[in-house]
């Protein structure tokens, strides 16, 4: 059983002075409520206004948070991160402020940490998540793609209603990306080095104001982060995906050459097999390199 010595909220926010209010009064009233074992646990909310042209800093102060303030806008995984610095708590909630996430199961993630998981997620259900078909299946796309690099179900890879412990999460803080795909890029980092993650179903609400989200660019930006943490976590695992894809090409040139006959196929089926062995050689190749780099990382650790 994990001991806390207390909680700190963080919240980035952009432009969202009609919601963040609520917000803060809702995780104040819940936390407050909340015990957390023998006694209160005491708690801090953090606000990062990201460079907000609106009210958002001063009503979050209004409503009692600490407010850190960039002067432009740089990012939700930028936010995130300098909340997550400026934490006074080793356990660390993070939360839209746009009232999307039901505050009241915060207590559920805490239960999950405080039993020993290193980070609890709320997977979010309901219509207002599915939303548009377009949207769904990019998301489909990019939950198979960490799946299967992770070899784990995952619920949902980018909700960004969390617990962890702020300790295990900095050392990952290079590899995290400074956009909206911060959460899939954290989630990435925790499951491909043996940390243990919980998630529990939330209902998704109806946002206040508008979204902040740039659909197709930021899937993209998403799926660059993801291949580039594969790359440095398990490369042979993308190398040999290169590798069958290979493979698969060639079966396709033999079964063309096969039925029409033309030789070309053939041939070109020879060299894509070669180009398989090639792209297995290289990924066996770049996991020696990263095992030496881990090596040396934690002999530096022990000097």
């Amino acid at each position: 059983m994990r001991e806390i010595n207390g909680i700190s909220v963080v919240i980035p926010a952009l432009n969202e002075q009609d919601a963040i209010g609520s917000t803060i009064a809702d995780i104040a009233q819940i936390l407050d409520q909340w015990g957390g074992g023998e006694g209160k646990t005491p708690y801090e909310i953090i606000v990062i206004d990201d460079g907000s042209q609106d009210e958002t800093a001063a009503n979050a102060a209004n409503a009692g948070a600490k407010v850190v303030s960039h002067p432009t806008n740089a990012g939700y995984g930028r936010s995130l991160k300098d909340g997550i610095i400026a934490a006074k708590y080793d356990c660390v909630a993070m939360c839209d402020a746009d009232g999307t996430y039901p505050i009241k199961d915060l207590p559920l993630l805490l239960e999950k940490y405080l039993a020993g998981f290193d980070m609890a997620v709320g997977a979010r259900t309901g219509d207002r998540y599915r939303q548009s078909p377009f949207k769904s299946v990019l998301r489909f796309l990019l939950k198979s793609l960490v799946e299967w690099t992770t070899g784990k179900k995952i619920p949902d890879i980018n909700s960004g209603f969390r617990v962890f412990g702020k300790k295990e999460a900095l050392p990952f803080f290079r590899h995290l990306c400074d956009t909206f795909s911060f959460t899939t890029s954290i989630t990435l980092a925790y499951m491909m080095n043996g940390l243990f993650v919980a998630y529990i179903p939330t209902e998704y609400y109806a946002r206040v104001g508008s979204s902040k989200v740039r659909l197709f660019s930021d899937s993209l930006r998403t799926i660059g982060y993801v291949m580039r943490q594969i790359l440095y976590f398990d490369p042979l695992k993308i190398f040999i995906l290169f590798s069958a894809s290979w493979l698969f090409f060639a079966f396709w040139c033999f079964v063309l050459t096969a039925t029409t006959g033309i030789l070309l196929g053939y041939n070109i089926g020879v060299f894509s097999i070669f180009g398989s062995f090639i792209m297995l050689g290289l990924g066996l190749l770049a996991e020696q390199i990263r095992q030496l780099i881990v090596s040396m990382n934690d002999r530096k650790g022990e000097i």
